[in-house]
């Protein structure tokens, strides 16, 4: 399966988030099907035509645009359709634009899947984030994408202005309740250019450090997960656009910020248990794992490691990779022996 992007930033949102500046980021304003055609041969050189293929519109509100534009910017996703070369389409939008109309325009153009950017399902943090929609836009919108059958992703966010661990705990509580299919996760940060960062150089706005959107970020993707809600994505694509010299003014940013919440997640798994082995007198403890996931085990710069050790004070604690190993497993002998 291979997925096209095609980004049309902030085409179809009147909005201006506080913390959002994709025009820009893309350095694009407008959307045309000529843009649309020059991205995707940017790409099919290296695509085997098949049905599990996808074009992905990102960046904008699609369904914002005019129905006259929408179905501009489809005409060449259509011809790859009849021409067998994908199978389907995908694409990102806000809750508040999504109607009857609008869905059946989507269905007549091989669209499966529709992302909603919902940040937040606090009324009073998409209020401060000047977001323009309520939470209620989000129940209505899934609803519906819902009875006309089409797959639903949830944009998630943590560190919004307004936004406690509490809030993010209980817009998690809703979005179980909502039942997409997949989400994604994003700490926000500062960008250049953007109202929230005259918010931040004003000091009305502190962003998460670094540890604590780690720890929000892990919340949201272990209740998601258990609840068999696919997480595909945790902090944003470390592109050369967001990462340009200047444009990250504050927050929480790390270029490999997933693993840091995967290896954060490992650390909650495995320190119970190595509590009760210490509480039951186990020496040279040693915790041996696939090697695919050593680096995500011993966390950034050894930091998992080295709270355990911490942690069991003068007994021995190591990790061993082995590409043999099919799950973390823990060995130890007992003081005495």
């Amino acid at each position: 399966m291979a997925i096209i992007p095609v980004f049309i930033p902030h085409a179809g949102c009147p909005h201006q988030c506080v913390f959002c500046n994709q025009k820009t980021i893309s350095g694009q304003q407008t959307a045309s099907s000529r843009d649309v055609e020059q991205q995707l041969e940017r790409y099919l050189q290296w695509i085997k035509p098949g049905p599990s293929n996808e074009a992905a519109f990102y960046g904008g509100s699609f369904t914002g645009l005019p129905a006259d534009l929408q179905t501009e910017l489809f005409r060449p996703v259509d011809k790859l359709l009849a021409e067998g070369v994908i199978g389907s389409v995908r694409l990102s939008t806000r809750p508040d634009y999504i109607d009857a109309a609008r869905l059946e325009l989507l269905q007549a153009h091989g669209v499966k899947t529709v992302e909603l950017g919902v940040q937040s399902l606090d009324d009073n943090v998409l209020a401060a984030a000047e977001r323009g929609h309520q939470a209620t836009d989000v129940y209505k919108a899934v609803s519906l994408l819902k009875q006309y059958g089409f797959e639903i992703g949830l944009q998630l966010m943590v560190g919004m202005p307004g936004q406690s661990f509490d809030s993010v705990k209980a817009t998690v509580e809703q979005v179980l309740r909502l039942g997409p299919s997949f989400a994604r996760i994003y700490p926000l940060l500062v960008i250049k250019g953007t109202p929230l960062e005259h918010i931040y150089e004003s000091g009305e706005f502190e962003p998460l450090t670094l540890e604590a959107a780690v720890e929000q970020s892990a919340y949201v993707y272990s209740k998601l997960t258990l609840a068999g809600i696919k997480v595909i994505r945790v902090g944003l694509q470390a592109d050369e656009e967001l990462c340009s010299e200047g444009n990250i003014v504050a927050g929480p940013f790390h270029p490999s910020f997933g693993e840091l919440v995967q290896s954060f997640l490992l650390y909650a798994e495995l320190t119970p248990q190595l509590q009760r082995l210490l509480c039951q007198g186990a020496g040279n403890i040693v915790i041996t794992c696939p090697s695919k996931l050593e680096s995500k085990l011993r966390g950034l710069k050894n930091n998992n490691l080295r709270r355990w050790q911490q942690l069991a004070g003068p007994v021995p604690v190591n990790i061993k990779a082995r590409p043999d190993a099919e799950r973390i497993m823990i060995s130890w002998r007992l003081d005495d022996e």
